[in-house]
């Protein structure tokens, strides 16, 4: 039987409904693996693009606190401004609107708008002001995100020290450079979306990581005083830039780090590149008369001298190299600790001779000089310490005085440092350790990094004895505390003029650098002033800061004062006098000795003997220039002295010994039954002049002080004046023995 044709035509219009629904399947299907396999990436990329931008949300970055807790540099959060452009109908005049409350330019806002539908910044971080004033206007498009900004509570103070971050929260100087990645954070990442009505929408993909805590060896309120009475030394001086530090000598913690000029972190775009430079690590410059400390300190640890030797000054004149050098004042006789003291360089050059390049070189480097202290805080110079091998003939009495040789104020402190430890040399340090949360209670307990030992503790104790002469007799009286005693050191040393490449006649850079109290010292001070206006020695205008300085840190430390000079009528005498400006400005000059340019150069060589104080091979006198010609142009590089290579015959010499020099092997002869005060002559032609017992302390007692002062000249003696009309106390008392340059401190009275 045939089938219907019907009941045939229904199946076949269900087979082909099925091919096409099949087909139609296929084709999808296709179509989906086109889009979500093939071109899968490009679709969401553009998607991306359109609908949605991923950022990075900065982490909080960690507290710096000083060494008791006080936060300097930590992180708050402010406002950030961005715009979705598809939800702003007018994107020029809202690009100019925002660029005027914002000072933005307008015209990089509408440039962001335009590249994207999704979003766009238009300020990061702004000011608590102006998110105010754009919350009020509630422009359509305009959103808000919180951002953590980098703040420093205090402003100005230890600004160079903390550095500063930049947009991004990068460290971009001080501490905060050094220490970024463990500050900085682990930052987190948020996404801003388009929805299908062009609605926005954020989500948090990953939490930001705070930075670690950091907590410095500085204390607050130090660093204050410190930053206070620098300002108070700039406008007192005029002087183009200064910087002081304060340390703990016995374990190298820096309690104060202060330059001047300065800045404030919060703002640091505003400023030029000057203010942000942290001289106190980066400036290299001569010492001057600081660095006798070395030049001494090396000859007494090497029993190359003691400190009651006498060496003959010559009148404040030597010959080195061919370079005839000239002390700031015609010093004759001089102890070792009168060298110091008056800050000869004459005394200084010889000692240095003694001593010899070798063990000189030495002891440079012991001290750290030529080398970096390895503080944690960036751009630290190595200083300028030529090698043995480049040193020229004069090189090394120009470093016995502080010249061919350039430090930054932290060696120089240091140096100083070390002497105040017994000898010990510490490696400075800023920082004290880590704070897990907050608050310092948690943090590593401060131990020196580094250690060795530079000179023995009996050298070291001499030397403190020596520097303290330096602040009672010598050019550092402007340094003297009420109630502690003081070690300390004087220097003057001109600036080299970048126009002519000669020493200037008119800058110079003024220093002092101390520590108290002597028997325990508390605290190092280095007060470092840049070409001061009018006075310019060391002792003159950075001894009173140092002085200020001190006081007032030792106050604050509860140190306690030193109990002999409640019974010292001539310490405190002296400080009376140092406290109501009664020191005279000549009595502190050195400014000459800190500079080898203004010298006469000597006709013929000069031997080793007309240096060093040892007998010369010939007697016969060197011909030189008049002395009172004028000097030179002040160029006093290792340069132009090597040329000078002639050598002069030596000259006859006055040579005072307690014991005659190790290096010479000579005994005295000849002076057993010499009278007091007379000379006598050695085969060798070198005059021995035996002073012991030969003056005696005048008595300047009820005398006037005009009298007083023209006894005291009478006698050769320099006498240190306080008080009016007639003399009520001298000390030393009348009658005792004296020596060549010998103060007598009087007390004047109605």
């Amino acid at each position: 039987m045939a089938a219907s044709p019907n009941r045939i035509g229904a199946r076949g219009r269900l087979q082909i409904l099925l091919g096409i629904f099949f087909l139609w399947i296929l084709v999808v299907g296709l179509r989906l693996v086109a889009l979500q396999v093939v071109h899968y990436g490009e679709f969401t990329q553009r998607a991306a693009r359109q609908q949605q931008r991923t950022f990075d949300v900065d982490p909080s970055r960690g507290i710096i606190y000083d060494r008791k807790g006080h936060e300097l540099a930590m992180s708050v959060a402010v406002d950030s401004v961005f715009a979705v452009p598809s939800e702003i109908a007018d994107q020029e005049g809202t690009s100019r609107t925002l660029g005027k409350l914002l000072g933005v330019d307008s015209r990089e806002i509408l440039t962001r708008m335009k590249s994207s539908h999704a979003f766009a910044w238009v300020a990061r971080k702004i000011d608590n002001d102006k998110s105010a004033q754009l919350h009020a206007m509630n422009i359509p498009g305009i959103y808000f995100q919180k951002e953590s900004k980098r703040f420093y509570p205090k402003n100005e103070l230890a600004a160079q020290l903390l550095g500063y971050v930049g947009l991004d929260d990068g460290g971009l100087a001080g501490i905060e450079r050094s220490f970024d990645s463990k500050l900085k954070g682990k930052p987190g990442k948020m996404v801003i979306s388009l929805d299908a009505r062009r609605k926005w929408f954020g989500r948090i993909e990953r939490e930001s990581e705070k930075g670690e805590n950091l907590v410095l060896t500085v204390d607050e309120k130090i660093q204050y005083i410190v930053e206070r009475e620098l300002q108070q030394a700039m406008r007192d001086t005029h002087a183009a830039a200064g910087t002081i530090i304060v340390a703990n000598p016995h374990t190298g913690e820096i309690l104060a780090l202060a330059n001047f000029p300065t800045f404030n972190p919060n703002n640091f775009h505003s400023h030029d590149l000057s203010p942000l430079k942290n001289r106190a690590v980066s400036d290299v410059y001569e010492p001057g008369s600081t660095f006798k400390l070395v030049t001494l300190s090396a000859a007494l640890e090497e029993n190359v001298v003691k400190p009651g030797d006498k060496v003959d000054c010559q009148m404040g004149s030597v010959v080195v190299g061919g370079m005839r050098i000239h002390d700031h004042h015609p010093f004759g006789l001089l102890t070792i600790a009168q060298i110091l003291e008056k800050s000869s360089d004459v005394g200084a050059i010889k000692v240095a001779l003694r001593l010899g390049e070798d063990r000189f070189d030495q002891y440079i480097r012991a001290y750290g000089f030529g080398a970096q202290t390895g503080i944690e805080l960036p751009g630290e110079t190595r200083g300028m310490a030529k090698p043995l091998a480049r040193w020229s003939k004069v090189s090394i009495g120009a470093m016995a005085m502080g010249q061919e040789i350039g430090v930054s104020p932290l060696q120089l402190v240091t140096m100083v440092d070390t002497i105040a430890n017994d000898g010990i040399y510490n490696a400075p340090r800023i920082i004290a350790g880590r704070a897990e949360n907050s608050g310092p209670e948690q943090t590593v307990v401060f131990h020196p990094a580094r250690q060795h030992r530079v000179i023995s503790a009996l050298t070291a104790i001499e030397m403190k004895k020596m520097m303290e002469t330096v602040v009672l007799f010598g050019t550092g009286k402007k340094a003297i505390l009420d109630g502690y005693s003081v070690a300390g050191k004087t220097g003057t040393a001109q600036e080299v003029d970048p126009r002519t490449h000669a020493y200037s006649h008119t800058k110079y850079v003024a220093s002092f650098i101390g520590f108290a109290p002597i028997a325990n010292p508390a605290v190092t001070v280095a007060v470092i002033l840049d070409s001061p206006v009018g006075l310019h020695e060391g002792g003159q205008v950075s001894a009173p800061v140092f002085a200020r300085v001190a006081q007032k840190v030792l106050g604050y430390l509860n140190v306690p004062r030193d109990e002999e000079l409640k019974n010292d009528p001539h310490r405190t005498l002296l400080a009376q006098a140092a406290r109501k400006g009664q020191v005279k400005e000549d009595d502190l000059a050195e400014s000459s000795p800190d500079r080898l340019g203004d010298n006469e150069v000597a006709s013929a060589p000069a031997e080793s003997g007309d240096a060093v104080g040892m007998p010369a091979a010939s007697s016969s006198p060197a011909v030189t220039a008049s002395p009172n010609k004028p000097g030179g142009d002040g160029v006093a590089n290792a340069a132009m002295l090597a040329g000078m290579g002639a050598a002069t015959p030596s000259e006859p010499e006055i040579n005072v010994h307690d014991n005659p020099p190790a290096s010479t092997g000579e005994a005295p002869s000849g002076h057993a039954g010499a009278p007091a005060g007379t000379m006598s002559a050695r085969a060798n032609g070198t005059v021995v002049l035996d002073v012991d017992g030969a003056q005696v302390t005048p008595s300047l007692i009820g005398k006037s002080v005009r009298a007083a002062i023209e006894t005291a000249e009478e006698s050769g003696v320099e006498i240190d004046v306080t008080g009016s009309g007639v003399a009520r106390w001298q000390n030393p008392p009348p009658g005792s023995p004296i020596s060549g340059g010998r103060h007598v401190a009087v007390r004047f009275g109605r």
